[in-house]
């Protein structure tokens, strides 16, 4: 029995051909409802904009049901304070009507406090609900049964710097991001602990980057506690010299509790924490701390492949798992990735690519099932890119700073590993806030980056499938419609060379331009005339950034105070020809991963030749529009034939990073 049950028992097939849903709380967005939904038949289109909601309607709905034809459609309208009746006519009198949520669902919690939290917990809150029938509760009564019940934290018993340290590991290394809401609840119970009296609590309970960075000058404090001396060796100093720490708290971390360390392996492994280089330090070959001390270059890259390995090995996720276990997992298979792609030998290369295969055979499983999902989820953690404008705009509202995204054209995740670490050694300040999103499929530039600009999903730019020449309009457009003026906003394109301020001054006002969209397209470049495979690719764009162009673009948005942001279009993979279609002029797009065209029996015509490939649903794509899409390591090319490509389905082209960077306040 689950919360969705009570929503999915009033969409019965056939009772109405349009149900209007006020649905303030993006209940019918979550993940497994939004597929339940798809399961039972009905297609999910939100309201927001009048026109827009008009093409898609017409378009993909009326036309079909003036055909006599059958198609079940939900109709959500979320704003909040929003009525049914702000609907137009014709849908109010032609649709069913229904409403859900929060309150009615759990009607002992303080709204105020569940409606805070990621639709994905529900299913916690909902079990504990019915188990312990809880009478009705405030704010602080639900905040407390929701760290408990929910993410098994319970402050009062959070006694010692080893409770306090594991629950902190626990939450960001699986970044388990706690509502602020449930955070500053949990700092006010851990406060009335003398114990914890010194800690940075505000810090490093609500922010990842700060308690990592607390962690890592922490490290060689507990590392000075072992000497190299042979007399001596592996036993502990009596004298503890004085650290300069930049966060307060205790100098000495309990990182050899057995509750911690089985999470110190990991941290370094996956580049959460940086391994020192201590001559003093000499430790046993099978101990947990090697991982946090370079010793040689080979061994300490050879130790973290094979700990690498093993770790996504043990967490690949299952075609049922939710689209976050996938965006956890990409930055693992990153982390391998860059490391195997810098520095190839070939027996680990060989068991890199059977165990992609395996990865993207399952990835391939789940994108069929699940991806359509993901289309209408709210744009609080952008879960695709089209929900990336309006995340910014929340961010924009909120913050009242201005707003600047650069798009790196072609970047693969793994690829932006090996420049997140150039990034960091070129300014020691810079923080770099990781996460990951789902790009556009087909995976070409022309879908998946013009609805980043559009904030739309490609459905509602049909003109412009084939160019990226609307770019600029449509951000504006975007811009305009939530207030700011033409003068406000800029976008610009074709960078990467030169001198990064020169490169946007002519389109940049400093203090006055509140939203820039600019795009970096030296990777994509790179791409195209890539003829190394990966490995190539890694080493131009490691000597690419080293040149320090976005270093330089990124410092001088953060000098004048702007939001910075980072993400990628899609990313590459290096694949391996299974024959070249011969098929005229029949397909609209010929790429070397997709093939788009006009119609299903087109398109199956030539599926029944290259099976290999797949019939890619058409959701969130105009009529019309019928990709054939490789997938794996698989290429529409010449038999044999190796390349570096885009436009298929992979880990390594759809899932991409988002990245906020900030400067690191001096204490």
């Amino acid at each position: 029995m689950s919360w969705r049950n009570a929503i999915l028992n009033e969409f019965v097939k056939g009772v109405s051909k349009l149900t209007l849903v006020a649905d303030p709380d993006a209940l019918l967005s979550e993940e497994k409802l939004a597929f339940a939904l798809r399961e039972k038949g009905f297609d999910v289109i939100e309201f927001n904009d009048h026109v827009e909601f008009r093409y898609a309607y017409e378009s993909n709905y009326r036309s079909i049901w003036d055909q006599g034809k059958d198609t079940d459609l939900v109709v959500i309208l979320r704003l909040q304070d929003s009525e049914l009746s702000n609907l137009p006519y014709d849908l109010l009198k032609k649709g069913r009507h229904l409403s859900f949520n929060l309150g009615s669902l759990f009607p002992n919690f303080s709204y105020p406090v569940i409606e805070k939290l990621d639709r994905k917990h529900l299913d916690e809150v909902y079990t504990a609900q019915r188990r312990c029938s809880p009478e009705r509760m405030g704010d602080n009564a639900t905040k407390d049964f929701i760290l408990r019940h929910v993410f098994g934290i319970a402050g009062e018993l959070i006694n010692t710097d080893v409770d306090l340290l594991r629950c902190l590991i626990q939450c960001h290394y699986k970044r388990v991001k706690l509502p602020e809401i449930l955070s500053l609840r949990l700092i006010q119970v851990l406060r009335q602990n003398t114990n914890f009296i010194e800690w940075p609590l505000q810090d490093i309970l609500l922010d990842g980057e700060s308690f990592f960075a607390f962690l890592q000058e922490r490290w060689p404090v507990f590392l000075s506690r072992f000497e190299n001396k042979e007399q001596t060796k592996n036993q502990v100093r009596e004298d503890q010299p004085k650290y300069g720490l930049k966060y307060s708290g205790p100098d000495l971390l309990p990182f050899d509790h057995q509750d911690i360390l089985v999470y110190v392996d990991n941290l370094f492994v996956e580049g959460k924490l940086d391994p020192i280089k201590d001559a003093n330090i000499s430790v046993d070959c099978n101990s947990w701390i090697r991982s946090g001390i370079i010793e040689t270059k080979d061994s300490d890259s050879a130790n973290r492949v094979d700990r690498l390995f093993k770790i996504v090995e043990q967490d690949c996720p299952e075609t049922d798992d939710r689209y976050s276990e996938w965006l956890l997992f990409a930055s693992k298979w990153a982390e391998l990735s860059s490391i195997i792609h810098s520095d190839t030998k070939n027996d680990v290369l060989e068991r890199f690519k059977k165990i992609g295969s395996k990865i993207n055979e399952n990835f391939s499983e789940w994108l069929n099932a699940r991806y359509s999902s993901l289309i209408n989820l709210p744009p609080v953690n952008p879960a695709m890119l089209h929900h990336v404008p309006r995340y910014l705009a929340r961010e924009f509202e909120n913050s009242a700073s201005q707003i600047a995204l650069i798009v790196v054209d072609g970047l693969a995740i793994d690829q932006w590993v090996t420049i997140r670490q150039i990034l960091h050694n070129q300014d020691a300040n810079l923080i770099m806030r990781e996460s990951a999103t789902f790009a556009w499929i087909p995976t070409l530039t022309s879908i998946s980056r013009q609805s980043i600009f559009a904030g739309k999903p490609p459905m509602y730019f049909p003109l412009s499938l084939n160019t990226t020449n609307n770019e600029s309009s449509l951000w504006r457009q975007l811009w305009e419609g939530l207030g700011l003026s033409r003068l406000d906003i800029a976008y610009k394109r074709g960078l990467g060379s030169g001198n990064a301020v020169e490169s946007i001054n002519d389109v940049f006002n400093p203090g006055r331009t509140k939203a820039i969209g600019l795009v970096i397209d030296k990777v994509d470049k790179i791409m195209h005339g890539m003829q190394l495979g990966s490995a190539g690719m890694h080493n131009q764009i490691k000597q690419w950034c080293e040149q320090g162009y976005l270093a330089s673009l990124i410092g001088y948005l953060l000098d004048n105070k702007y939001q910075v942001w980072l993400t990628s279009d899609h990313g590459n993979i290096e694949c391996v020809g299974k024959g070249r279609p011969s098929e005229g002029s029949i397909a609209e797009t010929r790429g070397e991963r997709a093939r788009i065209y006009p119609t299903k029996e087109l398109r199956k015509q030539v599926h029944q030749k290259h099976n290999f490939a797949i019939e890619w649903e058409s959701v969130g794509l105009p009529s019309g529009y019928y990709p054939l899409l490789a997938k794996g390591k698989d290429a529409f090319v010449t038999q044999g034939e190796s390349l570096v490509a885009h436009g298929g389905i992979s880990i390594e082209e759809v899932i991409v990073p988002f990245v906020k960077f900030e400067r690191r306040l001096h204490r």
